[in-house]
């Protein structure tokens, strides 16, 4: 996403700490520990999420937790209406998914069409015990019946306006910037 004119932070670094921790401690208190979780984030942020969440969850649990990836990219319900992106990695930890809790990490959650396209993906891979969501920000604007599970802020927004993610490992710093878009998106992301 390009620079976003007027982007003012509405989390910064402690920000984005301070809510993985508290989502990590969500997790451990619904799943009754992490022992069968496995974080699969879809790229690109969501796998750097999920990278530091895991590293959190054995911060509290003294235990490692599984983290993949889950590229959603052919699963995407609008690729004959954008030009074609390149294929990122599916990586599934050795256990694999099977009879386990998933927590699927991402960064933004907007109209839901890319966690309905990763619940597809998760579909050709295996069949997990249950499925959970974690995103950093909910910006409101569903468009399909999905909602997160684990919520680092919610930010209500209007369709003019913008949100981007930054986090170190991409971007060289951790912020989530709200700004505002010159005309309204022809389509919902």
């Amino acid at each position: 996403m390009d620079a976003i004119p007027s982007a003012r932070p509405v989390l910064e670094a402690p920000d984005i700490a301070r809510v993985l921790t508290r989502i990590a401690h969500e997790i451990v208190e619904r799943a009754k520990g992490a022992d069968d979780v496995v974080l699969l984030g879809i790229p690109t942020r969501g796998v750097f999420l999920a990278h530091r969440l895991a590293a959190k969850l054995e911060d509290i649990t003294g235990g490692k937790t599984p983290v993949g990836s889950l590229d959603i990219t052919m699963y995407r319900d609008d690729l004959r209406l954008r030009p074609a992106r390149a294929l990122a990695r599916t990586e599934i930890p050795g256990e694999g998914i099977d009879g386990r809790l998933v927590i699927l990490v991402d960064d933004v959650l907007f109209s839901g069409r890319t966690i309905r396209a990763a619940l597809d993906a998760m579909n050709d891979i295996g069949r997990p015990r249950a499925v959970q969501l974690a995103v950093l920000v909910d910006r409101g604007h569903r468009e399909l019946p999905i909602r997160a599970d684990y919520v680092g802020k919610n930010l209500p927004t209007s369709l003019r306006e913008t949100v981007k993610v930054q986090l170190t490992e991409e971007d060289g710093r951790d912020s989530v910037l709200l700004g505002v878009r010159e005309t309204a998106p022809a389509d919902a992301q």
